[in-house]
Protein backbone atom coordinates (compact mmCIF):
# COMPACT_ATOMS: atom_id res chain seq x y z
CA UNK A 1 0.00 0.00 0.00
CA UNK A 2 1.10 3.37 -0.81
CA UNK A 3 0.99 5.37 3.06
CA UNK A 4 1.45 8.93 4.20
CA UNK A 5 4.25 10.07 5.41
CA UNK A 6 5.59 11.31 9.00
CA UNK A 7 3.70 14.16 10.13
CA UNK A 8 4.91 17.14 9.68
CA UNK A 9 8.02 15.53 7.39
CA UNK A 10 10.71 17.51 5.24
CA UNK A 11 13.06 15.79 3.49
CA UNK A 12 16.41 17.59 1.34
CA UNK A 13 16.51 15.89 -1.63
CA UNK A 14 20.20 14.90 -1.51
CA UNK A 15 19.19 12.36 1.19
CA UNK A 16 15.75 11.05 -0.25
CA UNK A 17 17.93 10.15 -3.50
CA UNK A 18 19.72 8.00 -1.55
CA UNK A 19 16.72 6.39 0.38
CA UNK A 20 15.32 6.15 -3.11
CA UNK A 21 18.52 4.14 -4.45
CA UNK A 22 17.89 1.49 -1.23
CA UNK A 23 15.21 -0.94 -0.47
CA UNK A 24 13.14 2.06 2.21
CA UNK A 25 11.56 4.32 -0.29
CA UNK A 26 10.59 1.08 -2.98
CA UNK A 27 9.24 -0.94 0.07
CA UNK A 28 7.72 2.25 1.66
CA UNK A 29 8.90 1.30 4.69
CA UNK A 30 10.19 5.40 4.86
CA UNK A 31 6.77 6.28 5.23
CA UNK A 32 4.21 5.60 7.50
CA UNK A 33 0.30 6.57 7.78
CA UNK A 34 -3.30 5.07 8.46
CA UNK A 35 -4.66 2.70 5.86
CA UNK A 36 -8.25 4.02 4.79
CA UNK A 37 -10.78 1.53 3.74
CA UNK A 38 -10.86 0.77 -0.21
CA UNK A 39 -13.91 2.53 -1.36
CA UNK A 40 -17.02 0.38 -3.31
CA UNK A 41 -16.25 -0.08 -6.65
CA UNK A 42 -19.90 0.66 -7.20
CA UNK A 43 -19.97 4.54 -5.74
CA UNK A 44 -20.07 7.24 -7.68
CA UNK A 45 -16.39 8.12 -7.17
CA UNK A 46 -15.02 5.25 -8.23
CA UNK A 47 -16.84 4.96 -11.09
CA UNK A 48 -15.38 8.28 -12.42
CA UNK A 49 -11.79 7.26 -11.68
CA UNK A 50 -9.84 5.74 -14.44
CA UNK A 51 -6.56 5.90 -12.01
CA UNK A 52 -5.96 2.83 -10.21
CA UNK A 53 -5.15 3.50 -6.31
CA UNK A 54 -3.85 1.93 -3.48
CA UNK A 55 -6.51 1.57 -0.35
CA UNK A 56 -5.25 4.58 1.52
CA UNK A 57 -6.18 6.54 -1.56
CA UNK A 58 -3.66 8.76 -4.37
CA UNK A 59 -0.53 9.72 -3.62
CA UNK A 60 0.40 12.77 -5.62
CA UNK A 61 3.75 14.12 -5.74
CA UNK A 62 3.06 18.11 -6.61
CA UNK A 63 6.66 20.18 -8.14
CA UNK A 64 6.34 23.80 -7.85
CA UNK A 65 4.76 23.14 -4.47
CA UNK A 66 6.27 26.30 -2.55
CA UNK A 67 4.30 28.71 -5.31
CA UNK A 68 1.18 30.48 -4.71
CA UNK A 69 -0.66 27.97 -7.09
CA UNK A 70 1.41 24.63 -6.00
CA UNK A 71 0.54 25.31 -2.69
CA UNK A 72 -3.23 25.51 -2.84
CA UNK A 73 -3.10 22.47 -5.13
CA UNK A 74 -1.12 20.77 -1.86
CA UNK A 75 -3.73 22.33 0.79
CA UNK A 76 -6.94 20.60 -1.18
CA UNK A 77 -5.00 17.11 -1.29
CA UNK A 78 -4.31 17.38 1.86
CA UNK A 79 -7.76 18.08 2.61
CA UNK A 80 -9.18 15.65 0.53
CA UNK A 81 -9.95 11.72 1.78
CA UNK A 82 -9.40 11.02 -2.00
CA UNK A 83 -6.21 10.98 -1.80
CA UNK A 84 -3.26 9.94 0.21
CA UNK A 85 -1.17 12.52 2.43
CA UNK A 86 0.49 14.47 -0.80
CA UNK A 87 4.31 15.21 -1.15
CA UNK A 88 5.84 18.40 -2.56
CA UNK A 89 8.66 19.64 -4.04
CA UNK A 90 10.20 22.53 -2.47
CA UNK A 91 13.52 24.69 -3.14
CA UNK A 92 13.70 25.78 0.60
CA UNK A 93 13.54 25.16 4.59
CA UNK A 94 11.63 28.26 4.32
CA UNK A 95 9.69 27.51 1.67
CA UNK A 96 8.88 24.35 3.31
CA UNK A 97 7.84 26.21 6.30
CA UNK A 98 5.56 28.41 4.41
CA UNK A 99 3.89 25.22 2.99
CA UNK A 100 3.88 23.77 6.38
CA UNK A 101 2.40 26.95 7.82
CA UNK A 102 -0.68 26.34 5.09
CA UNK A 103 -1.80 22.96 5.93
CA UNK A 104 -1.42 23.72 9.33
CA UNK A 105 0.87 21.59 12.20
CA UNK A 106 -1.72 18.10 12.25
CA UNK A 107 -1.53 18.29 8.47
CA UNK A 108 0.51 14.74 7.35
CA UNK A 109 1.40 16.15 3.73
CA UNK A 110 5.49 16.03 3.27
CA UNK A 111 7.73 18.25 2.00
CA UNK A 112 11.29 17.47 0.20
CA UNK A 113 13.56 20.24 -0.68
CA UNK A 114 15.21 19.75 -4.22
CA UNK A 115 15.76 20.77 -7.46
CA UNK A 116 13.92 19.54 -10.91
CA UNK A 117 17.24 20.67 -12.44
CA UNK A 118 18.75 17.26 -11.02
CA UNK A 119 16.81 14.27 -12.54
CA UNK A 120 17.51 12.14 -10.16
CA UNK A 121 15.98 14.83 -7.62
CA UNK A 122 12.95 14.06 -9.69
CA UNK A 123 12.76 10.27 -9.42
CA UNK A 124 13.42 10.29 -5.98
CA UNK A 125 10.35 12.34 -5.69
CA UNK A 126 7.61 10.23 -8.21
CA UNK A 127 8.52 6.85 -6.11
CA UNK A 128 5.50 5.48 -4.62
CA UNK A 129 3.50 8.02 -6.20
CA UNK A 130 0.34 7.58 -8.45
CA UNK A 131 -0.26 11.19 -9.73
CA UNK A 132 2.21 13.89 -10.59
CA UNK A 133 1.11 17.76 -11.04
CA UNK A 134 3.66 19.63 -12.34
CA UNK A 135 3.50 23.74 -11.45
CA UNK A 136 7.23 24.86 -12.45
CA UNK A 137 7.72 27.60 -14.75
CA UNK A 138 10.33 30.29 -15.38
CA UNK A 139 9.69 33.48 -14.31
CA UNK A 140 10.97 36.75 -15.62
CA UNK A 141 12.56 39.56 -13.79
CA UNK A 142 12.25 42.91 -14.63
CA UNK A 143 15.63 45.44 -15.49
CA UNK A 144 15.38 47.80 -13.27
CA UNK A 145 16.12 50.95 -15.29
CA UNK A 146 13.68 50.10 -17.33
CA UNK A 147 10.99 49.64 -14.92
CA UNK A 148 11.89 53.75 -13.65
CA UNK A 149 11.36 54.87 -17.40
CA UNK A 150 8.69 52.86 -17.71
CA UNK A 151 6.77 54.31 -14.83
CA UNK A 152 8.24 57.68 -15.66
CA UNK A 153 6.67 57.27 -18.92
CA UNK A 154 3.07 57.01 -17.58
CA UNK A 155 3.87 60.29 -15.24
CA UNK A 156 5.37 62.46 -17.52
CA UNK A 157 2.63 63.51 -20.25
CA UNK A 158 5.58 64.74 -23.04
CA UNK A 159 7.36 60.61 -22.86
CA UNK A 160 5.73 58.08 -24.96
CA UNK A 161 4.04 55.40 -23.20
CA UNK A 162 7.36 52.75 -21.90
CA UNK A 163 7.06 48.90 -21.21
CA UNK A 164 9.74 47.86 -18.59
CA UNK A 165 12.03 45.15 -19.92
CA UNK A 166 12.47 41.74 -18.73
CA UNK A 167 15.26 38.92 -18.71
CA UNK A 168 15.55 35.62 -17.36
CA UNK A 169 18.73 34.62 -14.97
CA UNK A 170 20.99 32.30 -16.71
CA UNK A 171 20.04 28.82 -14.96
CA UNK A 172 16.21 29.66 -14.90
CA UNK A 173 15.98 30.02 -19.05
CA UNK A 174 12.36 29.22 -20.28
CA UNK A 175 14.37 26.38 -22.81
CA UNK A 176 15.97 24.67 -19.43
CA UNK A 177 13.01 25.45 -16.53
CA UNK A 178 10.20 24.93 -18.94
CA UNK A 179 11.75 22.47 -21.36
CA UNK A 180 14.12 20.62 -19.97
CA UNK A 181 13.64 20.32 -16.86
CA UNK A 182 9.93 19.27 -16.97
CA UNK A 183 11.32 16.82 -19.44
CA UNK A 184 13.14 15.17 -15.72
CA UNK A 185 9.41 15.19 -14.33
CA UNK A 186 8.18 13.49 -16.85
CA UNK A 187 10.82 10.91 -17.55
CA UNK A 188 11.01 10.85 -13.44
CA UNK A 189 7.24 10.15 -13.70
CA UNK A 190 7.49 7.15 -16.26
CA UNK A 191 10.39 5.68 -14.36
CA UNK A 192 8.57 5.35 -11.37
CA UNK A 193 4.80 4.16 -12.38
CA UNK A 194 2.99 7.13 -12.40
CA UNK A 195 -0.35 6.83 -13.52
CA UNK A 196 -1.66 10.35 -14.02
CA UNK A 197 0.42 13.89 -14.92
CA UNK A 198 -1.51 17.02 -14.84
CA UNK A 199 0.89 19.86 -16.33
CA UNK A 200 -0.27 23.13 -15.30
CA UNK A 201 1.40 25.46 -18.50
CA UNK A 202 -0.09 28.96 -20.42
CA UNK A 203 -2.75 29.81 -22.62
CA UNK A 204 -0.91 31.13 -25.81
CA UNK A 205 1.20 28.05 -26.92
CA UNK A 206 -0.23 28.58 -30.50
CA UNK A 207 0.84 32.20 -31.06
CA UNK A 208 4.21 32.71 -31.84
CA UNK A 209 3.95 36.47 -31.16
CA UNK A 210 2.41 36.28 -27.64
CA UNK A 211 3.83 39.28 -25.77
CA UNK A 212 4.79 36.48 -23.02
CA UNK A 213 7.61 34.76 -25.71
CA UNK A 214 8.92 38.38 -26.10
CA UNK A 215 10.18 38.53 -22.35
CA UNK A 216 13.30 38.50 -22.23
CA UNK A 217 14.09 36.98 -26.08
CA UNK A 218 12.74 33.94 -24.33
CA UNK A 219 10.04 32.06 -26.25
CA UNK A 220 8.64 31.00 -22.99
CA UNK A 221 4.86 29.69 -24.24
CA UNK A 222 7.06 28.08 -27.58
CA UNK A 223 9.54 25.41 -24.84
CA UNK A 224 6.17 25.57 -22.62
CA UNK A 225 4.51 23.63 -25.84
CA UNK A 226 7.56 21.75 -26.25
CA UNK A 227 7.18 19.99 -23.07
CA UNK A 228 3.15 19.46 -23.56
CA UNK A 229 4.11 17.88 -26.72
CA UNK A 230 6.44 15.38 -24.93
CA UNK A 231 4.28 14.37 -22.46
CA UNK A 232 1.75 13.76 -24.96
CA UNK A 233 3.65 11.20 -26.75
CA UNK A 234 5.28 9.69 -23.60
CA UNK A 235 2.36 6.87 -23.31
CA UNK A 236 1.06 8.25 -19.55
CA UNK A 237 -2.20 9.27 -19.03
CA UNK A 238 -2.29 13.42 -19.00
CA UNK A 239 -4.23 16.65 -18.53
CA UNK A 240 -2.51 20.01 -19.79
CA UNK A 241 -4.35 22.82 -18.36
CA UNK A 242 -3.77 26.36 -19.80
CA UNK A 243 -5.03 29.05 -17.48
CA UNK A 244 -5.12 32.48 -18.79
CA UNK A 245 -3.56 35.42 -16.17
CA UNK A 246 -3.75 34.21 -12.81
CA UNK A 247 -5.45 36.35 -10.26
CA UNK A 248 -5.05 35.97 -6.21
CA UNK A 249 -8.75 36.05 -5.49
CA UNK A 250 -10.82 33.31 -3.94
CA UNK A 251 -12.08 30.20 -6.04
CA UNK A 252 -15.40 28.69 -6.25
CA UNK A 253 -16.71 31.84 -6.75
CA UNK A 254 -16.71 32.44 -10.70
CA UNK A 255 -18.77 30.98 -13.87
CA UNK A 256 -15.18 28.76 -15.48
CA UNK A 257 -14.81 29.09 -19.23
CA UNK A 258 -12.93 26.18 -21.05
CA UNK A 259 -11.36 26.44 -24.54
CA UNK A 260 -8.93 24.77 -26.85
CA UNK A 261 -6.92 26.64 -29.26
CA UNK A 262 -6.35 29.98 -27.70
CA UNK A 263 -9.94 30.63 -28.83
CA UNK A 264 -10.33 32.08 -25.20
CA UNK A 265 -7.61 35.10 -26.01
CA UNK A 266 -10.26 36.33 -28.61
CA UNK A 267 -12.82 37.16 -25.59
CA UNK A 268 -12.79 39.73 -22.87
CA UNK A 269 -12.47 37.08 -20.16
CA UNK A 270 -8.85 36.02 -20.17
CA UNK A 271 -8.02 35.65 -16.63
CA UNK A 272 -8.90 32.92 -14.11
CA UNK A 273 -8.12 32.92 -10.30
CA UNK A 274 -5.21 30.39 -9.12
CA UNK A 275 -7.40 28.79 -6.08
CA UNK A 276 -9.88 27.60 -9.51
CA UNK A 277 -6.82 26.64 -11.27
CA UNK A 278 -5.73 24.55 -8.47
CA UNK A 279 -9.07 22.74 -7.70
CA UNK A 280 -9.08 22.11 -11.95
CA UNK A 281 -5.64 20.54 -11.63
CA UNK A 282 -6.72 18.14 -9.03
CA UNK A 283 -9.92 17.69 -10.24
CA UNK A 284 -7.99 16.28 -13.15
CA UNK A 285 -6.41 13.68 -11.35
CA UNK A 286 -9.47 11.02 -11.09
CA UNK A 287 -11.76 12.53 -13.84
CA UNK A 288 -12.87 10.18 -16.37
CA UNK A 289 -13.54 13.78 -18.51
CA UNK A 290 -9.32 14.35 -18.01
CA UNK A 291 -8.10 11.09 -19.43
CA UNK A 292 -5.42 12.84 -22.41
CA UNK A 293 -6.74 15.73 -22.54
CA UNK A 294 -5.37 19.56 -23.06
CA UNK A 295 -7.63 22.82 -22.42
CA UNK A 296 -7.51 26.43 -22.35
CA UNK A 297 -8.89 27.67 -18.79
CA UNK A 298 -10.47 31.42 -17.58
CA UNK A 299 -13.49 32.97 -15.60
CA UNK A 300 -16.31 35.57 -16.02
CA UNK A 301 -16.28 37.79 -13.51
CA UNK A 302 -17.58 37.07 -10.20
CA UNK A 303 -21.42 37.36 -10.71
CA UNK A 304 -21.82 37.20 -14.07
CA UNK A 305 -22.93 34.62 -16.14
CA UNK A 306 -24.70 30.95 -14.62
CA UNK A 307 -22.84 31.17 -11.22
CA UNK A 308 -20.26 29.64 -9.80
CA UNK A 309 -18.67 26.24 -11.48
CA UNK A 310 -19.12 23.63 -8.88
CA UNK A 311 -18.60 20.60 -11.70
CA UNK A 312 -15.18 20.22 -13.70
CA UNK A 313 -16.34 16.80 -15.17
CA UNK A 314 -19.43 18.54 -17.11
CA UNK A 315 -16.98 21.43 -17.80
CA UNK A 316 -14.51 19.16 -19.60
CA UNK A 317 -17.02 17.27 -21.04
CA UNK A 318 -18.72 20.41 -23.00
CA UNK A 319 -14.83 21.07 -24.73
CA UNK A 320 -15.44 22.22 -28.35
CA UNK A 321 -12.69 19.72 -29.43
CA UNK A 322 -9.76 18.64 -29.22
CA UNK A 323 -6.73 20.70 -28.81
CA UNK A 324 -4.51 21.04 -32.24
CA UNK A 325 -0.79 20.58 -31.65
CA UNK A 326 0.19 21.01 -35.26
CA UNK A 327 -0.08 25.08 -34.28
CA UNK A 328 2.01 27.43 -34.20
CA UNK A 329 3.80 26.60 -37.54
CA UNK A 330 7.24 28.32 -38.46
CA UNK A 331 7.86 28.27 -34.77
CA UNK A 332 11.96 29.50 -33.84
CA UNK A 333 12.08 27.09 -30.84
CA UNK A 334 12.19 23.68 -32.62
CA UNK A 335 9.16 21.62 -32.35
CA UNK A 336 8.05 18.10 -32.38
Amino acid sequence: NRRGPRRGRTVHMSSAVTVASSTALSSRASVRGASQPRRDAASPVARRRPVAMSASGMKVAVTGAGGRTGSLCMKLLAQSPEFAPPRGLVRSDKSAAKVKKLLGAESDAECVIGDVSDAASCRALCEGCDGLVILTSAVPKPKIASLVVAIASKILPWMDAKRPEFYFPDEGRPELVDWAYQKNQIDAAKAAGVRKVVLVSSMGGTQIDNFLNTMGDGNILLWKRKAEMYLKASGLDYAIVHPGGLLDKEGEKRELLAGVDDSLLSGDRRSVPRADVARVAVACLTLAEAKNVSFDLASREEGEGSGATADVGALLANLPGEYDYSKPTGSPVPLP
